[in-house]
C-alpha cells in the first residue's frame, strides 16, 4: 500500500487545547497525523481514517501529551482546515 501525506490546509488550535497541551507534543502529533499515524484510535477508526485519506472524508486522530491530556486532531473532508482540540471542545 502506498503511503500518502495528508494535506492539512490551514492549522488551528482551540483555546482549551492551547492552554492545556504541551505544545511540542501537539506539533509532533500533527506530523504523525499528516503521515497516517492516527495515534490511540481503535483499529476500526484507523481503517476508516485510511479510507478517508483516499476518499476525501474527514480524518480524526487521537493522542496523549506528556501530561496525559488527551487531544484530537481533525482534518476536514476538503482538507482546507486541520484543528487541534480537546475532546470536550468538539
Amino acid at each position: 500500500m502506498k503511503t500518502r501525506t495528508l494535506p492539512l490546509g490551514e492549522l488551528y488550535i482551540t483555546r482549551g487545547a492551547k492552554a492545556q497541551l504541551h505544545i511540542p507534543d501537539a506539533l509532533r502529533a500533527l506530523n504523525q497525523h499528516r503521515s497516517g499515524d492516527f495515534g490511540i484510535v481503535s483499529e476500526a477508526d484507523r481503517e476508516a481514517n485510511m479510507e478517508a485519506m483516499e476518499n476525501g472524508e474527514r480524518v480524526l486522530s487521537a493522542y496523549l501529551d506528556k501530561n496525559g491530556v488527551k487531544f484530537w486532531i481533525i482534518t476536514e473532508w476538503d482538507r482546507s482546515i486541520t484543528t487541534i482540540l480537546l475532546p470536550e471542545e468538539y
